[in-house]
């Protein structure tokens, strides 16, 4: 017989900006929450891949703060343990929060172990009990064999929907209705001359990368690749690398991300694709000619798998109208940022397509209710949505935003039944706001 780890008002799956956010919120709220992660360290993306906090502010001529309450905490948090950066995205994506990713890792913990939450590291979910639409049991594969959790309300901020696909409720598997967007491996690089590396621009490190892959002397599938500045002075960290990982099996069958074998052969190529970059800044790059290669991210970066329907599920054209929503819990001014597989001669490209100057679109609860559960919420990047939507809205600030909402709202169901539709989004929004949330401009 499976051992049961017990029961818990709110079970979140998935520690990310989202999940992370989440379990904080519902257990300020009183909730007991059970927060799990397959890393040994909270964050996800935040600590794993990434640097920067994107989605904070609206990009263009006035930078206005759109993101707020438990996010604040976290960057509050962050400044206590050191130099936090606020500088301009590469692209006009707006401001970006530059920290120390092994400082997250500790801001995440405390705050969630400061909230009342529980932590289970190491540990991934394997299968879901759902009877009448309502998930009641998850089965979690631990260091010490498996075991069941059972839960009033479950948040899946696991990045790739895994509890809804284990529940068999509907997604959009990415690639299948439109191009995917590829992966990213992360590297840092120290001993960079800093002087010497802004003696050139963003249009020239491109031209770079471009007379370098056409020499023949490297591959680079990626060309307009960007490096930022750290807290740490002589360290530039790098958005370069680019992989695919969308196919179809020879009998048809759509494969991406979520396959372990395309996982691990995206896992093993990113690192490879950074080393060939590594080499190529240290050759060609004003700046990096006694750099060395000082770390690689954690995992590859993965912008999206699977993208569950919710009672709403929001389109590129509502983000681009910057539309408002009477249940919207968040605002997002990111452009849609896509890294897609077209090609301009033999380099790959990212298209950008930008909100209105100083506009931002609301994010509607309803993106975030499962649309085939009673009990189960969802937010980050498998949230509700088209591809270009996702694109836009997948930025960290706005999944930290989320999590905030759904964490909020799940307390709240779990009080009850644990019927999240049971819960006003008024009521969700009111919460919100005394948080600090920021719901409108």
């Amino acid at each position: 017989m499976i051992e049961s780890y017990g029961h818990f008002d709110v079970v979140v799956v998935g520690s990310g900006s989202a999940g992370s956010t989440a379990a904080i919120t519902a257990a300020r709220l009183g909730a007991s929450v059970l927060l799990i992660e397959k890393l040994p360290f909270l964050g996800g993306v935040s600590t794993a891949v990434l640097d920067t906090f994107y989605g904070f502010y609206t990009p263009g001529e006035r930078s206005i703060k759109v993101v707020g309450g438990v996010p604040d905490d976290v960057v509050s948090g962050l400044r206590r343990l050191g130099d936090v950066l606020e500088r301009p995205n590469t692209y006009g994506a707006g401001t970006g929060v530059t920290y120390l990713a092994e400082h997250l890792k500790v801001v995440w913990e405390r705050l969630v172990v400061e909230a009342g939450a529980q932590i289970l590291l190491h540990a991934f979910v394997q299968d879901v009990t759902v009877d009448d639409g309502r998930i009641t049991d998850l089965l979690v594969a631990t260091k010490a064999g498996l075991r069941t959790v059972s839960a009033s309300v479950v948040i899946d901020t696991s990045g790739d929907a895994d509890v809804c696909h284990h529940a068999g409720f509907g997604y959009e598997l990415a690639g299948d209705l439109a191009p995917a967007q590829t992966l990213t491996t992360t590297f840092r690089m120290t001993n960079v001359n800093m002087e010497r590396r802004r003696s050139i621009g963003k249009d020239e490190l491109h031209h770079l990368m471009g007379e370098a892959a056409e020499s023949g002397d490297y591959d680079l599938p990626r060309r307009e690749g960007s490096d930022h500045i750290t807290p740490i002075g002589d360290m530039m960290a790098t958005v370069m690398t680019r992989i695919e990982h969308v196919s179809r099996d020879d009998d048809g069958t759509l494969v991406n991300a979520t396959d372990p074998d395309v996982l691990t052969r995206a896992e093993m190529e990113g690192r490879r694709q950074a080393l060939e970059y590594a080499r190529f800044l240290k050759d060609r790059v004003p700046g990096y000619g006694e750099a060395d290669l000082v770390a690689l991210g954690t995992q590859v970066g993965v912008r999206e798998t699977r993208r569950v329907y919710g009672d709403h599920r929001i389109t590129g054209a509502e983000v681009l109208a910057a539309t408002q929503y009477d249940d919207q819990i968040a605002l997002c001014g990111a452009p849609i940022e896509d890294h897609h597989g077209e090609t301009t001669g033999e380099a790959t490209g990212t298209t950008w397509a930008y909100l209105p100057d100083g506009k931002a679109v609301g994010i509607p609860l309803s993106t975030l209710v499962v649309r085939d559960s009673a009990n189960t919420l969802v937010a980050g990047r498998c949230f509700s949505a088209t591809h270009d939507a996702h694109a836009s809205i997948r930025s960290m600030a706005q999944c930290m935003a989320m999590g905030q909402a759904v964490g909020s709202a799940a307390a709240l169901a779990s009080s009850g039944d644990g019927s999240v539709r049971s819960v006003s989004a008024d009521t969700v929004r009111d919460h919100l706001r005394s948080d600090g949330a920021i719901l409108e401009l």
